[in-house]
């Protein structure tokens, strides 16, 4: 009976003990009640996989000019730039002549020049969005035909307000030969080959006659969504794109 008298005093002090615990901890600036729940793991934010567009082309293709200029451009017009990883490998249909290893292009020793002139504005601006202006610029100029080769992407380099020498001490300097070599050993290697250009591939996946439509191609080809504002009007294109690399890619199985 004696020993049931102490039970309430006790209880009492155990209470006080833990207040005045919980105290010093509000004290010391520490949030008792999120230290007890249970902390939720978080893993690392997911990587969104951005769907890789190449383009091989020559410079004084006149396709080639063409689509640059007026299709390719619609990867900045229309925002896709933040669901792509864009690359341009100017080389196209050169060839490397034995037995001195010279490079000789389809177009002649202008578009070998201009070819390494892209390869050398790549280089010096590994930044696609700062390299294509250049490149979307001189291809222009190479439409309109109002300068020469070397005067074109000067004048383009002065009116976006970019620095040449850059681009002027990778070509003087011979690392443009080591660049072209570079891009013909990658487009040598294709798989499948390719048979003329423009050749446009998207996500390992050559577009063949279709690559006008290579934006269809790459909305298909991005997985998350919502779809980014430029795809969203092209649903039925997206279908047919589809429909027709299913086909290109039967007629070559049979072929």
């Amino acid at each position: 009976m004696d020993s049931l008298k102490f039970i309430p005093l006790l209880v009492l002090l155990s209470f006080l003990s833990v207040y005045a615990s919980r105290s010093s901890f509000e004290d010391q600036g520490i949030n008792v009640q999120s230290t007890l729940e249970p902390r939720k793991l978080e893993g690392p934010p997911t990587k969104v996989e951005k769907v890789e567009l190449v383009l091989y082309y020559e410079t004084l293709c006149p396709y080639c000019k063409e689509f640059i200029v007026k299709e390719l451009i619609k990867v900045f017009d229309r925002d896709l730039i933040n669901i792509v990883n864009l690359r341009l490998v100017p080389y196209g249909n050169a060839h490397i002549q034995e037995p001195d290893k010279a490079i000789v292009c389809q177009h002649g020793p202008d578009e070998c020049y201009l070819n390494s002139i892209h390869a050398c504005a790549i280089n010096s601006w590994p930044d696609v969005k700062q390299h294509f202006k250049l490149i979307h610029c001189v291809e222009n100029q190479t439409i309109e035909g109002k300068q020469s080769k070397e005067e074109g992407w000067k004048s383009c380099c002065q009116k976006l307000g970019m620095n040449q020498k850059p681009v002027q001490d990778c070509y003087d300097s011979g690392l443009e030969r080591k660049l072209i070599l570079q891009y013909a050993n990658e487009t040598n290697h294709l798989v499948p080959h390719h048979t003329y250009v423009p050749w446009v591939v998207v996500n390992n996946q050559p577009l063949y006659d279709d690559y006008q439509n290579f934006v269809s191609y790459v909305c298909k080809a991005y997985k998350v969504s919502p779809k980014p504002e430029g795809c969203r009007s092209l649903l039925p294109k997206i279908n047919s794109a589809q429909l027709e690399m299913q086909t290109q890619t039967d007629k070559r199985l049979q072929g």
